[in-house]
């Protein structure tokens, strides 16, 4: 079958002077890639070494690398019709590999593959067919960024991208144009050459566009930090966070080189979608701009003309940025960074901030309410003190043991935990995990919570903790571990769905949206469990944006505690989400969740669906409970 089909035409042979004029144009567009690429490198190299990086183990970044850069699965699983285009044309380059080897060896008159040879000619078809499936999605690509325009790639238009779109389908079309010419013709040796010159032109190109992220990005992917949204620790007593270019680091400044600027960020952000200043792909531009004009020596501040603080402090830390990335930018990080700078140095000023620390400081909660009401909810309740007898403690966090209705959740988790006979207790005295000022970027008042929680925790031999924030699973079960080591920790979802078979089966004709916290969900990969036990009490249906595409309550980040947002409200726009899917009962398993959602429906109009956490939906159906 290979015998019928036509052959690959390379010219026969080539003058001296051609040999001469292709090595100058290889090594001038050698040399002009590395001339700005050099310099890319050399302001990676000098950032700052990253604080507590390990590489190894080895075999989970070797599998992330196999995953979402050889096979593209990010890619194409967040946007699947650009996402098939993009892997089209990335798998033709890889196969594109060795022939371009070889046509530049064939140059210089030691080609090593030979369209007449069988291996040759079988390798030469296997890459006109990807060149096909290339040519077919950048041209995919070249419609949907200069036609269809989504406004997440910007509203100005990139013609740099437009002529890197035309030289690599002119590299395809010259390569399969070569199919239906014979050796001799002159046409032959016009569509090499063509081909050489598309080529020699796309490689200086790349370092100074966007389309680095060809070469950096396998790099950003392989070299992640290791766990989703892991804020590093700081590296001393003069470490203040990303205050100036001395404090970017390389692993920061890598990722910053690597943005495609593809927009998948900013349209999944919570804060960009409510009218907000916040553009976290501008973030990470901004980083850029800054390593270009000043560099990683510089003591210039990173806020003010390259970024803006106000954006930097309307990030809910959701992660959605970083989930959606499809070259391995780790942004929550690099915003934490940012407010450890403003905050540790006194840049930031917020009123509603430093009330906040303050309580913290000084207090238990960052509510700001006495540690005494907590002691008579405790009362009230007739929850057991943990003694070191029981398996679990639970623990109430700020909204569970001092906001109303984060009790009512608390008390009904509680009645569902008797039922089932565990063994359980609350602390006596109990400080906030830290949260808020972890995302805020105050380490000195997290440090002290953590530390005092943990001698709290080791005093009391408590070995499980159980929860119903799951920001209070994160910072105890990860951000705690610079300090010590925490207990074993779990969400209320992953206790009551271990436990749901012996829970009573509500059977009522109720439906219930779920809505997923960015805390349980991105950040812990909890998804099943919350639906397992809302369908206890009904059947759960599903919002547009749900699973790891779940959109923001607006609480996180320590928002909660800011005061008034500008432009829209996040709990409107998701709230109007959910109830627009006509559920009778919202769904939640946040305490953060529910009192912002709460607010939002009381807005919202009429009739509004009710609103409970997931404990209370399975508290519903024990004996003897009553419910309005």
């Amino acid at each position: 079958m290979l015998l019928s089909l036509p052959t690959l035409a390379e010219p026969q042979h080539f003058s001296v002077v051609e040999k001469i004029i292709f090595a100058g144009m290889t090594i001038a567009s050698g040399y002009l890639f590395w001339r700005r690429f050099g310099v890319v490198l050399n302001k990676i190299l000098k950032s700052k070494k990253d604080p507590n990086f390990h590489l190894f183990p080895i075999g989970k970044r070797a599998w992330d690398f196999f995953w979402e850069v050889f096979c593209q699965a990010k890619v194409i699983r967040e946007r699947p019709l650009p996402g098939v285009a993009h892997a089209l044309v990335f798998w033709a380059f890889l196969a594109f590999a060795l022939v371009t080897l070889n046509h530049c060896a064939t140059g210089l008159g030691v080609g090593f593959l030979s369209p007449d040879g069988l291996i040759g000619r079988w390798y030469f078809y296997f890459a006109a067919a990807f060149a096909m499936a290339c040519a077919a999605g950048i041209l995919g690509l070249f419609i949907r960024r200069f036609l269809v325009r989504p406004k997440w790639l910007g509203e100005k238009l990139s013609w740099e991208s437009g002529f890197i779109a035309f030289l690599i389908f002119a590299l395809m079309a010259t390569y399969l144009a070569s199919f239906f010419v014979a050796d001799a013709d002159t046409t032959a040796r016009i569509l090499w050459w063509a081909h050489t010159l598309a080529l020699l032109t796309f490689l200086p190109l790349i370092p100074h566009t966007k389309h680095l992220h060809l070469v950096l990005s396998p790099a950003t992917i392989f070299l992640s930090r290791g766990s989703y949204a892991q804020i590093p620790p700081l590296s001393g007593d003069e470490d203040f966070g990303l205050v100036a270019g001395t404090d970017l680091t390389q692993l920061i400044s890598l990722q910053a080189y690597s943005c495609v600027e593809c927009g998948r960020c900013t349209e999944h952000c919570p804060a960009a979608n409510t009218g907000k200043l916040l553009n976290p792909k501008e973030i990470i531009l901004g980083v850029r701009a800054y390593l270009n004009d000043l560099g990683p020596a510089s003591d210039q501040a990173l806020l003010g003309k390259y970024n803006s603080q106000e954006a930097v402090f309307q990030c809910t830390t959701c992660g959605a940025c970083e989930f959606q990335c499809p070259v391995g930018i780790e942004h929550v990080p690099i915003l934490v960074g940012l407010r450890r700078g403003a905050v540790n140095t006194g840049a930031w000023e917020d009123d509603y901030g430093s009330k906040l620390f303050l309580a913290l400081e000084r207090g238990s909660n960052a509510l700001g309410i006495s540690p005494a009401e907590r002691d008579k909810f405790i009362q009230k309740q007739a929850l057991p003190i943990f003694d070191g007898t029981q398996e679990y403690c639970l623990w109430l966090g700020c909204m569970g043991g001092y906001d109303p209705k984060g009790r009512e959740i608390v008390a009904d988790f509680a009645r569902v935990m008797n039922y089932l006979k565990a063994s359980y207790g609350v602390l006596r005295k109990e400080k906030c995990t830290g949260d808020p000022a972890r995302r805020l970027g105050n380490d000195l008042v997290f440090q002290q919570l953590a530390e005092a929680n943990l001698e709290a925790l080791a005093q009391n031999k408590v070995k499980k903790i159980v929860s119903i924030c799951p920001h209070c699973v994160r910072t105890i079960q990860e951000d705690w571990k610079e300090y010590g080591t925490p207990p074993e920790i779990e969400h209320h979802s992953e206790f009551l769905a271990r436990y749901a078979e012996n829970l009573p089966q509500q059977g009522k004709e109720e439906t219930i949206v779920f809505h997923d916290p960015c805390y349980l969900g991105r950040y812990r990969n909890v998804y099943d469990e919350p639906r397992t036990v809302a369908a206890l009490a009904g059947t759960v249906v599903e919002a547009p944006r749900n699973h790891e595409r779940s959109f923001c309550c607006g609480a996180g980040g320590g928002l909660a505690f800011l005061g008034e947002e500008t432009g829209e409200r996040v709990s409107h726009n998701r709230t109007a989400e959910l109830v627009a899917t006509g559920a009778s009962t919202v769904g939640t398993a946040c305490p953060f969740c529910n009192t912002m959602f709460r607010d939002a429906l009381s807005a919202g109009g009429e009739a509004p669906p009710q609103l409970l956490d997931i404990a209370q939906l399975a508290a519903r159906g024990l004996p003897g409970h009553s419910h309005e």
